[in-house]
């Protein structure tokens, strides 16, 4: 799908994955959820648009799209940032019993991008591209000597 800002149209989606510190298990039940709510609320509050998000016990997958004005590592810096200051503050214990005292989630990540086509399609549209410059010109060429 196709998004809009001032003089750009994109199609930039994230697929984003990270881990709770030490690999824990903590996302769950109640957990999960309030991580889908607060991930829900930045999604809408950055102008990213959240198309699919599963939270596994010991990881989360988000696949998002976010402006082209926005670097990857600075929507991961505000999704984890964000949710680990909400997930403290709701839920304490965690903090205690799981983290002792330092962050919720490792400070790896994964992220790749994903468009509407493969690689593949991108290239041949190139050497497409390519060849029918090659015309035009020809073309041109022909005009132009038609004309002297």
């Amino acid at each position: 799908m196709k998004r809009k800002i001032n003089h750009c149209v994109y199609n930039i989606n994230y697929h984003i994955v990270f881990c709770p510190k030490y690999r824990h298990k903590v996302i769950k039940d109640d957990v999960a959820e309030a991580i889908k709510d607060v991930v829900q609320e930045i999604c809408a509050t950055y102008g990213y648009d959240l198309i699919q998000m599963e939270a596994m016990p010991d990881h989360l997958h988000i696949f998002l799209s976010a402006p082209p004005t926005v670097a990857p590592t600075e929507n991961v810096k505000r999704l984890k940032s964000i949710t680990a200051n909400r997930i403290f503050a709701a839920f304490p214990a965690l903090k205690k019993r799981y983290f002792w005292g330092s962050g919720f989630w490792s400070r790896g990540y994964y992220i790749g991008t994903a468009g509407n086509v493969s690689a593949e399609t991108i290239r041949k549209y190139i050497e497409a591209q390519k060849s029918h410059a090659k015309e035009v010109k020809k073309d041109e060429s022909v005009k132009t000597q038609y004309r002297s």
